[in-house]
């Protein structure tokens, strides 16, 4: 097991890339899932998926099954050359790893945040209109969270990150 792993997760706009790169700026060992880990795949087996199947709502079977390899992060986590690692993203299967984690911290945000954040991220999930419903669904009812420190990042990102910071040991 690496010295100290954390996980860092909340919904489509909730800053988890921007708190992974202000973490990266201060020096700190980051893993973006959703840039190196993730890929649409089974929640349960991890295998490799093509697309949904014939009839299946695109965009809520995408979000159901975008998940990290489960092997890759045990390795990365096992990793002890730095004091800390900072796995930040969302994964349909946390409950494969979630034991790997010292914290865990959910990114949370009001909606009209949300909405404006959103707004501004045309090539991002949660922009086009069905997205967006399903992203405030998600938002709602805390789908495919796990249960953590519930971090508000309606502050600026140094903010944010000072406030996840603190909770460390």
């Amino acid at each position: 097991m690496g010295i100290k792993n954390y996980l860092i997760e909340g919904g489509s706009g909730t800053g988890k890339t921007s708190v992974a790169t202000e973490l990266e700026r201060r020096g700190y060992h980051v893993v973006h899932g959703d840039r190196v880990l993730a890929y649409v795949g089974d929640p349960e087996t991890g295998q490799a998926l093509a697309g949904p199947p014939e009839g299946a709502d695109r965009i809520a079977w995408g979000y159901a099954h975008w998940i990290w390899p489960v092997d890759k992060v045990r390795a990365i986590a096992a990793d002890t050359t730095h004091p800390a690692t900072f796995f930040c993203g969302g994964s349909r299967n946390f409950h494969k790893f979630l034991d790997l984690f010292d914290k865990v911290f959910v990114l949370d945000i009001d909606v009209e945040t949300l909405n404006r954040r959103l707004d501004g991220r045309p090539n991002e999930p949660g922009y086009e209109p069905p997205e967006r419903a399903l992203v405030i669904r998600y938002h709602h009812t805390r789908e495919y969270l796990p249960v953590g420190i519930n971090i508000d990042t309606a502050a600026t990102v140094p903010s944010v990150v000072d406030d996840i910071l603190a909770q460390l040991p």
